[in-house]
């Protein structure tokens, strides 16, 4: 792995700005594994809650994903900074109590089983409803909490199959691919965190608490709002365009030299300046080209003419020529390049990591800023079970809700 840029001396590091922590105060229970649910409540703790992530004897399923450093996740790491680690077992009478303590004295519980799953074992939110109608109750599930696909399991995979995504990824003629990042999970997380920080507003403000219900395949038709919305307007599903667009042009990746790279040239102003940078004034005047529509009907024709161009000259000229022109361009990175780049070593996005045993890794931090300040990493990730016993001692102290330290 290629080294991060360092910190400039005279700079302050990320965890060194006290960023204000909106959700300071607020103590959140998980029960969560793999990403959807463990997103969210990162989220949550990255804005200063104090997430208590409750895992089985056996921990979460994402602790053997590798790559392992040092036999510690770095996939597990990267979801769950900033909390601590309880392991209990549901279903042990004694266990179950103390995870019943725990949800009474919360703010915020999430859980991400499937419905049913913690009414069985006495946790669900119907459970709470009196004893404590301040709480909030997330549940997230592939399909919901009712309905006729309410018990079927569900990963990001199958979520982005039911939900069109893989429908429209690829290229056209190609077989069904997915979104490369797991698009379905980490939507359904910003959902849920969305819903959870809107409702904290309600309570603070005297409101009563909720069962909020997230399921991943609605979240997944959310952000597709382009493409349902397209075909409401003409009744046809969306279609595969490879990385071209269904009403812009051109707006895609195009083919240079000696490699690829993208340009969006969304208006009529820069459609003109590609014309410009690509020395074909000619192209401005084909009533193919006329209009953002007519481009975009005829973008297979544009494509090959304006490859023609861009095929005699490598990418590095063409970046240039577009960053002069003003038009949106970017070169086509692989994640080495894209956690190097000046703007995400200017951010101080890329952090270093001390991992449970000592491993020294770095992680993307929240990208966020609050009046120019970052979130810190206030708590590296936990060892599975590593704060158990001070949980427990609380508990059995008669303390009650466990403060972090």
């Amino acid at each position: 792995m290629a080294p991060f840029p360092a910190i400039p001396a005279n700079t302050m590091s990320h965890s060194d700005f006290p960023a204000a922590q909106p959700l300071a105060g607020v103590r959140v229970v998980e029960f969560c594994s793999t990403a959807a649910g463990p997103f969210a409540a990162l989220l949550l703790a990255d804005m200063g809650a104090d997430v208590i992530k409750v895992e089985p004897p056996t921990g979460d399923g994402l602790r053997l994903w590798p790559p392992l450093s040092e036999g510690y996740s770095e996939n597990f790491a990267s979801l769950n900074r900033n909390k601590r680690s309880v392991v209990l077992d549901l279903k042990a009478p004694a266990d179950q109590a103390l995870a019943r303590q725990l949800m009474l004295d919360a703010d915020v519980v999430v859980e991400n089983n499937r419905p049913g799953v913690m009414d069985r074992l006495g946790l669900g939110y119907a459970s709470f409803a009196d004893e404590h109608p301040r709480l909030l109750y997330c549940s997230i599930s592939a399909y919901g909490q009712s309905g006729p696909r309410s018990s079927e399991g569900g990963f990001d995979l199958t979520i982005q199959a039911a939900a069109g995504v893989m429908s429209v990824t690829g290229e056209a003629g190609g077989a069904p691919v997915k979104c490369g990042v797991p698009l379905s999970d980490f939507a359904s997380g910003l959902y849920a965190a969305y819903s959870i920080a809107a409702a904290l507003a309600s309570v603070r403000a005297g409101g009563q608490g909720a069962h909020i219900d997230v399921p991943m395949f609605g979240c997944t038709l959310g952000v597709a709002a382009l493409q349902t919305s397209e075909y409401f307007g003409n009744g046809r599903s969306p279609a595969k365009l490879g990385s071209a667009h269904p009403r812009n042009a051109p707006y895609q990746a195009f083919r240079a030299a000696d490699g690829y790279f993208a340009i969006a040239a969304g208006n009529q102003k820069l459609w003109l300046s590609v014309c410009d940078v690509v020395g074909m004034p000619g192209l401005a005047q084909d009533a193919r080209f006329g209009t953002t529509s007519d481009r975009a009907r005829h973008q297979e024709a544009l494509r090959d003419l304006l490859e023609q161009a861009f095929t005699t000259r490598p990418v590095d000229h063409w970046i240039d020529a577009f960053m002069q022109a003003g038009v949106p361009h970017a070169r086509i990175n692989d994640y080495a390049a894209a956690l190097a780049d000046p703007q995400t070593v200017h951010m101080q996005w890329v952090q270093p990591l001390t991992l449970p045993g000592g491993a020294q890794t770095h992680t993307f931090v929240s990208p966020i800023r609050m009046n120019g300040q970052g979130f810190p990493i206030r708590r590296a990730p936990p060892a599975l079970g590593e704060h158990t016993a001070e949980v427990r001692a609380a508990y059995a102290q008669g303390a009650g809700r466990p403060e972090q330290a």
